[in-house]
């Protein structure tokens, strides 16, 4: 094979992994932000009858939670990394944040189980705190890992721009909903369908994330083998 031909097939692989780890960090901060996002739906499904902004101040008090756990989640899952392999680590912050998704989709309102409706918002957001945090700091490492040198910088950065892409993504999923159903609807039961497409796409990242493989040759390939697979016990 050519060295055109090697270097194509090298670029392939890099642009293919990036993308990879790309579409499970979109999905994270899409969780994220559709709380925000349709938070003026659901405060009063959680919180007691009252005035309307004192249920928003509560999802909002509930939002911030997730950012306490956020550095927690990062020690957390870059330990569980360091010990059974970044891929699993990967993958294991999105299942959480699925599953904080998938909780919040179908919890019972308040009228139903009175206070454990919030309880129950509360912990979805503390796993999606944790999931967040852990991601972050995960998917960072991977994307320079995987970079070719002198293109660690370029293919970082698009760690921010997934950011942003879910941020947009929750956007537009509550841009088509608004158009598609009534006020009424979207309080009823309309602001609980981004949570189920948040907790539906938990197959697709993990799936991606299998294939994801760390560089076969070059100054970080030792490290990354290291840090990308569980460490293997002595016979």
């Amino acid at each position: 094979m050519s060295q055109s031909g090697v270097s194509t097939t090298g670029r392939s692989r890099v642009t293919a992994n990036v993308i990879r780890g790309c579409l499970g960090n979109l999905i994270e901060w899409y969780d994220w932000f559709a709380y925000a996002t349709f938070s003026i739906y659901f405060a009063a499904a959680f919180f007691p009858d009252g005035d309307a902004t004192a249920q928003l101040l509560s999802t909002a008090v509930v939002f911030a939670v997730g950012f306490l756990m956020r550095p927690l989640g990062g020690w957390l899952l870059g330990a569980y990394a360091d010990r059974y392999g970044r891929r699993r680590a990967l993958t294991l912050s999105v299942t959480l944040m699925s599953a904080g998704s998938l909780t919040i989709a179908l919890a019972p309102g308040h009228d139903v189980i009175g206070l454990w409706a919030p309880l129950l918002l509360v912990l979805a957001r503390l796993v999606q705190g944790l999931s967040v945090g852990g991601e972050f700091g995960s998917s960072a490492s991977y994307l320079a890992e995987v970079a070719p040198p002198g293109r660690r910088g370029f293919y970082s950065s698009f760690q921010y721009v997934s950011i942003v892409l879910g941020q947009l993504a929750a956007l537009l999923v509550a841009i088509v909903l608004q158009n598609l159903l009534t006020d009424d609807e979207m309080q009823s039961w309309g602001w609980r369908v981004p949570f189920v497409i948040g907790a539906g796409t938990r197959r697709w990242p993990p799936s991606s994330r299998r294939r994801c493989s760390p560089p076969k040759s070059g100054p970080w390939a030792l490290a990354c083998r290291m840090h990308w697979s569980p460490p293997r016990s002595a016979d």
